[in-house]
């Protein structure tokens, strides 16, 4: 029985410590990628509300893309509400999505200036420990 309690206590440590590990990009995925009320035209608000630049820097980034979804719905991707797709997984389904593209190249934070473009794609994304943690791309598909 001390066995028995003593492996389940190291399972559940290994579990919560690979959480904790994974929840930090979690997090930024969230942030940068999931808003379920974007539109278009607030591409600059948004990037500026929530700090999103290149990594570790002040440039902006030439794109970001936001599903327009909850976290419930898209991290499914991440199993069965997705395939294979290289290293990634694949959504079964399109998602609406706003891109946000640069106009102004080359700007550094708070200058960046976008301009949204409404889509609706499937989309690609790493996952991590059953987590999205990485947009990779949005891919056009068609209906059969």
């Amino acid at each position: 029985m001390k066995i028995s309690f003593a492996c389940l206590l190291v399972l559940c440590t290994t579990v919560i410590c690979q959480d904790e590990s994974i929840r930090p990009r979690y997090q930024k995925f969230i942030s940068q990628h999931i808003n379920a009320g974007m539109s278009a035209t607030r591409c600059n608000a948004v990037i500026h509300e929530r700090g999103i630049t290149k990594t570790n820097s002040n440039e902006c980034k030439e794109t970001n893309t936001f599903i327009r979804a909850t976290t419930n719905l898209v991290k499914p991707i991440c199993s069965q509400a997705g395939e294979p797709y290289g290293t990634m997984r694949k959504s079964l389904k399109p998602f609406d999505i706003v891109v946000c593209t640069l106009k102004n190249q080359g700007a550094r934070r708070p200058h960046c200036d976008y301009k949204g473009q409404s889509r609706t794609r499937k989309i690609a994304i790493n996952c991590g420990q059953g987590f999205p943690v990485h947009f990779e791309r949005d891919i056009v598909h068609f209906n059969d």
